[in-house]
């Protein structure tokens, strides 16, 4: 889902990482139990629990030009996608959480990483609101605010990933 014009949200789920897994063995050509093991124990902590959304957040820059002025600006996005429950003065934000794993080898003081895990905790209340709609999902960075809705399909979705 883009929110902006270079960023990208994948919300994951176990059917996700367990494609984004056999894509790895595949491209890698892992042909032993301990490989494939090795993936599964990068992925399997990016699996939401219930109550929780995971999502992975994409830096979707090519060029050079805009790596070098992009990547130093957007340390801590990581720490600045929203989730937006509702609207107006109503509206109740929850602030992503960086996967501790991922983030230790993704964040640095003076440069962000073009790919980030992130995830969102929802309490059963905020699941309700959730469901009810409507909702949005944003990054309010210093330096790159943009925000999108998300549709009842996506909501609808997304709960499934929610449910116990």
């Amino acid at each position: 889902m883009p929110v902006g014009p270079i960023v990208t949200v994948v919300f994951e789920n176990r059917d996700t990482i367990r494609f984004q897994v056999q894509e790895m063995a595949r491209i890698e050509k892992m042909a032993t139990d301990e490989q494939i093991q090795g993936e599964l124990d990068v992925y399997n902590p990016i699996i939401p629990e219930p109550g929780e959304l995971s999502a992975t957040l994409f830096v979707e820059l090519t060029d050079e030009v805009a790596l070098r002025k992009w990547l130093p600006a957007l340390v801590g996005v990581e720490r600045s996608v929203v989730l937006r429950l509702g609207e107006g003065e109503t509206a109740e934000e929850l602030r992503s959480v960086p996967e501790d794993a991922h983030e230790e080898q993704l964040t640095r003081p003076d440069v962000t990483a073009s790919v980030h895990y992130v995830r969102f905790a929802l309490s059963p209340a905020q699941v309700a609101r959730f469901a009810a709609g409507p909702a949005a999902l944003g990054v309010d960075h210093p330096a790159y605010r943009h925000e999108t809705g998300l549709g009842d399909e996506v909501r609808r979705e997304l709960l499934a990933d929610l449910a116990p």
